[in-house]
């Protein structure tokens, strides 16, 4: 990369390891199941999640929204978090192509769901004036909250919640590993309880595109027909899912480097007058920071000085900011982004 880019780990792209396997993979049609590559991959998510069975697909929305579909029928209810991915930014999908009401609640700052808010929220057949509620998503790691993990302890208490209620409990993993990296656990720990779990390839783990589905087989062969649905099967997909095999066996390790350059950028952000920095409980690879009226310059005046010095930083709105690191942001680079917001700190 030539520019230094924070605007999201999903700028990330796949190393030379990755194209040299990309270019060699095996291939078949997905779609009839005949991709040896993509089998490879499903299996391997599969058994590194500890569930029956998984299935590629190309992205972490459509991943979301399929396994709701296949929980759920029209007119059915989602309890999630006011600033989880699954509401705030995947355009309304949960209504407009699941026929499903979304019921929010806030978010703790440690990014759950208060126990005692899900259990008021659960609604069943008994009142025919309201949806039934099916499923209890959560985020791990939740990316508005901070980046924050969700520890093994709290979604084991969320699955016995679902089971009481004969509910559904889908994990919004896009950067689950991050989480289990952050918590230093085993990943099928983080999602033993979850009926359905996603996690993202393309965003810390550096492939190219895709993300992964893990459930159990009857809901994968659900799942596989959404997929189908809504345009997803990708043919011979083998050439995808090798960066994927990569992603997975090589580049978790890695993502506690990403965690050490985001909290030393964070830390040293919270040094430079005007700047106000989110502290999460955990820190894993996003910071969130903002500016306050001591800082000379305002959110896009700040952007823009980045940007002309090849930095590349993610204005969320008016002020605030979020930074993501990735492979291929090194600790030279969080060097030269505090010097530079230094610099703007002292702009008349």
């Amino acid at each position: 990369m030539n520019k230094i880019d924070f605007r999201s780990d999903t700028v990330s792209h796949p190393t030379a390891k990755m194209r040299a396997a990309m270019a060699e993979a095996i291939v078949g049609d997905d779609v009839y199941g005949e991709d040896p590559t993509v089998n490879q991959l499903q299996d391997l998510a599969a058994d590194m999640l500890g569930k029956e069975a998984a299935l590629f697909v190309p992205s972490g929305t459509m991943a979301n929204i399929a396994a709701i579909v296949a929980h759920t029928q029209r007119g059915d209810e989602v309890i999630c978090g006011q600033n989880s991915h699954i509401f705030l930014n995947e355009q309304a999908s949960l209504a407009v192509v699941g026929g499903v009401q979304a019921h929010t609640l806030p978010e703790e700052q440690d990014g759950t769901l208060a126990l005692d808010r899900i259990t008021g929220a659960i609604r069943t057949l008994g009142n025919p004036h309201y949806p039934i509620t099916r499923v209890i998503a959560i985020e791990n790691t939740h990316n508005v909250m901070g980046g924050v993990p969700l520890t093994p302890a709290y979604t084991q208490q969320v699955g016995e919640l679902a089971k009481q209620h004969n509910l559904k409990l889908h994990i919004d993993g896009a950067r689950l590993f991050n989480a289990a990296v952050a918590l230093d656990v085993d990943v099928k720990d983080l999602v033993a309880p979850a009926d359905s779990v996603y996690f993202c390839l393309s965003k810390g783990l550096s492939a190219p595109v895709g993300s992964m589905i893990c459930g159990s087989k009857d809901f994968i062969a659900k799942v596989l027909r959404v997929r189908k649905l809504m345009g997803g099967g990708m043919r011979q997909a083998g050439i995808l899912a090798a960066a994927g095999i990569l992603a997975m066996t090589e580049m978790v390790a890695g993502l506690a480097t990403d965690h050490a350059n985001a909290e030393r950028l964070a830390v040293g952000l919270a040094t430079i007058k005007g700047v106000h920095v989110h502290q999460p409980t955990h820190r894993t690879n996003l910071v969130y920071f903002d500016l306050t009226e001591d800082f000379p310059l305002d959110g896009a005046g700040l952007t823009s000085y980045l940007a002309e010095h090849d930095i590349l930083m993610g204005n969320m709105y008016g002020s605030s900011f979020r930074a993501a690191t990735h492979h291929w942001i090194t600790a030279a680079h969080i060097t030269k982004t505090l010097e530079l917001v230094v610099q703007a700190a002292k702009a008349q």
